[in-house]
């Protein structure tokens, strides 16, 4: 009766057991993952933000396949005052980052192709391809001190069912920036690129590699196809304002016909509410007071994190950008049973690495996100249990 890309485990793991239990026990939880902005304790323009939200323009509706032209224009300012100039014809403005990953997929593949998504990254990438009928392949991302694209695992992966190559930049949650000469390799493929963005402006510290960061995969030369994916709900900390966008780069035919295809499959759903669309240069002027916080937040935590760890028996993995932290454990237990352990012996709430594909043990992700208080208690439960339990 249902079609077998929908059908997925429904059971849910040990760890969300657990959660549940010591939650349903009315038990006090640090929970170290915490992703949403409008939970961890953020502050915001508020006033700005619902004065953008409350335009005579939103009781109108004038739908427009890529977004309205005010919305496009905005989104187009925002990404040329950063990298590369980008022309508001070839901005498409979606509800989020996971539906412009399923229109691109539905632009580039057939049933049964293939995209190559990183590992570790993201733990969404499977299900949004296996939902489109397309299958995602990984290539590794591999760790020596710091993190860098393994070419040669990229290349093993391709085939002749490949349509594209998915980059995230920086990573979630290895927190590593695309370097300019892996895009300049990534771009050699001739495959399209799909990179992901989002956490682009919340560098944890300056470029000090030799090879420069890529700033924007719109940046790449010599690229048949670049997208890249950036939103409200990281830029601007408003996940609940679902507005996301692609910039499409690349050769000027391909461009040309990638868009005519895209405006079809986009005026199909056309899902992006008015009211936030009229509300976007508003909301984009309001974002400098989360972003700042954000910005200070992870930082200070990361910061805390390096200092607290040195010495101890857990190790903290570099990271260049975005909200999040992995933290390597001793492998005298795999990491699930080191995130049961915290949860259940101490109340703290973490994510283990196989929840983000990282191939080794024993790792766990904590989100630099999370209120100061709340994570320096937390870690320091976990040392203190590491310490008398490895």
């Amino acid at each position: 009766m249902f079609s077998s890309r929908s059908g997925v485990d429904l059971a849910p793991n040990a760890l969300a057991v657990a959660l549940e239990t010591a939650l349903a026990r009315s038990r006090r939880v640090l929970d170290l993952t915490v992703a949403n902005p409008t939970s961890a304790a953020i502050p915001y323009d508020r006033e700005a933000i619902l004065a953008a939200l409350a335009p005579q323009a939103a009781l109108v509706y004038a739908p427009s396949a890529f977004g309205l032209a005010s919305a496009r224009e905005a989104v187009a300012r925002e990404l040329s005052a950063h990298g590369p100039a980008v022309e508001p014809s070839r901005i498409v403005l979606t509800a989020s980052t996971s539906e412009a990953y399923a229109f691109l997929f539905k632009l580039l593949c057939d049933p049964g192709d293939e995209v190559l998504v990183p590992r570790p990254s993201y733990p969404l990438f499977e299900h949004l391809a296996r939902l489109e009928a397309v299958r995602a392949v990984p290539y590794r991302l591999a760790y020596d001190g710091v993190w860098h694209v393994d070419f040669p695992s990229l290349r093993a992966a391709l085939s002749p069912r490949t349509r594209a190559v998915v980059t995230v930049s920086p990573n979630n949650p290895t927190g590593s920036y695309l370097k300019a000469t892996e895009l300049a390799t990534l771009a050699a493929l001739g495959l399209p690129i799909v990179s992901d963005e989002v956490f682009g402006r919340y560098p944890l510290r300056d470029d000090r590699s030799g090879d420069r960061r890529a700033v924007t995969a719109l940046e790449a030369e010599g690229a048949s196809l670049v997208f890249a994916l950036g939103g409200l709900s990281k830029l601007a900390a408003l996940p609940q304002a679902k507005l996301a966008w692609t910039a499409v780069g690349g050769e000027p035919t391909r461009v040309a016909g990638a868009l005519g295809r895209l405006e079809v499959i986009a005026d199909a759903f056309l899902s992006v509410g008015t009211a936030v669309q009229h509300a976007l240069p508003g909301l984009l002027a309001s974002r400098s007071v989360a972003e700042r916080a954000i910005g200070e937040r992870t930082r200070a935590n990361l910061a805390w994190l390096a200092a607290e760890l040195t010495g101890s028996a857990v190790s903290l993995l570099d990271a260049e950008g975005g909200w999040y932290a992995t933290l390597r454990l001793p492998r005298t237990r795999d990491e699930e049973a080191w995130a049961l352990l915290f949860l259940e012996q101490d109340g703290v709430h973490v994510h283990p690495g196989h929840f983000f594909d990282f191939d080794d043990e024993a790792y766990v992700v904590v989100s630099l996100l999370t209120p100061e208080a709340t994570l320096r208690e937390g870690v320091r439960k976990m040392l203190d249990r590491v310490a008398r339990d490895a």
